[in-house]
């Protein structure tokens, strides 16, 4: 699947990088602890969070993620979406929470 179909699908907002919308999604990571992710996602994995700095963005381009989808409402800063549009990693939007994200993506994927 790729993110643009997932963005199409949970009408997500493209906050950058709208040219990363053909990366393929294998799975999704969820967490919000930085550590976490660095150590637990893979490539191609799409990763639901609240957080906005710019580690984030340095996170999700270290592994190589499909994408990040902030929930909640939350927006990123100018500066990691900068660092995004740089990396080719979209960052989505949507005022969904965390559980309802996690579960209609894990339903998609399925």
């Amino acid at each position: 699947m790729k993110v643009r179909d997932i963005v199409d699908s949970l009408h997500l907002k493209v906050l950058s990088a709208p040219e990363g919308l053909e990366r393929e999604v294998e799975s999704c990571y969820v967490s919000d602890l930085l550590s976490d992710v660095m150590g637990n996602a893979e490539a191609n994995h799409a990763w639901i969070t609240i957080q906005t700095h710019k580690n984030v963005a340095a996170i999700a381009s270290l592994k190589e993620l499909a994408c990040v989808i902030l929930v909640k409402g939350n927006m990123a800063s100018d500066e990691t979406l900068s660092q995004s549009n740089e990396d080719g990693i979209p960052f989505l939007s949507t005022d969904m929470e965390t559980f309802e994200v996690a579960g209609r993506l894990y339903a998609m994927l399925q």
